[in-house]
């Protein structure tokens, strides 16, 4: 059953304080193990909702772009990005997504690579000793933070199993999140979640059932929130 999308409880999440800004891209990953999900709580001093609970994820670096991978995502995945994007900004994106995901947990999803030497924001990850694989990455969802907020980001959703990581268990991460766990889908619903948030969790459970759902696409159009497919 589709969950709704809560647009009232959206604006509240981050009321209107600023002119309006274009969004910048980003990205997040949701990690699912059995019927468990992983969140973490936004720190309290953020000014983009704070202490809410999240799926990590951040913005579009210029280092994603160029960072090496192995594995290519599946077709329909990239067959979706492709229609919104170029190729190159599509992968750039999964490899956002991987890596802010790192950053915030400590979790590192890919296959074992040697340690590598590399500047700029992924020399922690590759010193870790893997590289990211994009065949663990499924795209679901789209949104558009509404005109006006702080923060703007016009975001991708991805999720990928537990089994990809190289290791269970998160650690502290880079701070952007003061506690990271595990939670069943059920409980997670329960949490303090932005409206996206949990919209994007209720997309997720319902492809449990129907994986070939086209991932919808959040966004405000003329003052009112808007949710398509493709």
């Amino acid at each position: 059953m589709t969950t709704p999308f809560d647009a009232r409880q959206d604006l509240a999440d981050a009321p209107r304080v600023v002119r309006d800004q274009k969004p910048r891209d980003a990205a997040t990953l949701i990690l699912l193990r059995g019927d468990r999900v992983l969140m973490g709580r936004r720190a309290p001093g953020h000014v983009f909702m704070p202490s809410k609970w999240v799926f990590p994820g951040g913005r579009l670096e210029r280092s994603d772009f160029t960072a090496a991978s192995t594995g290519r995502p599946d077709g329909r995945t990239a067959a979706r990005l492709d229609v919104q994007m170029p190729a190159r900004r599509g992968r750039a994106l999964m490899l956002t997504a991987v890596r802010e995901t790192f950053e915030e947990t400590g979790l590192v999803l890919g296959a074992p690579a040697p340690p590598a030497s590399v500047a700029g924001p992924w020399r922690a990850y590759r010193q870790s000793g893997a590289l990211p694989d994009l065949s663990a990455l499924t795209y679901v969802a789209r949104a558009i933070t509404p005109p006006g907020r702080a923060r703007r980001f016009d975001a991708r959703f991805f999720v990928a199993d537990a089994s990809s990581l190289l290791h269970p268990e998160p650690t502290q991460g880079c701070g952007e999140l003061d506690e990271i766990a595990w939670f069943p889908l059920d409980e997670a619903e329960r949490l303090d979640l932005p409206a996206i948030t949990r919209f994007v969790l209720g997309e997720v459970r319902d492809r449990l059932d129907d994986p070939d759902r086209p991932p919808p696409f959040v966004r405000m159009v003329r003052g009112r929130h808007l949710v398509t497919r493709a």
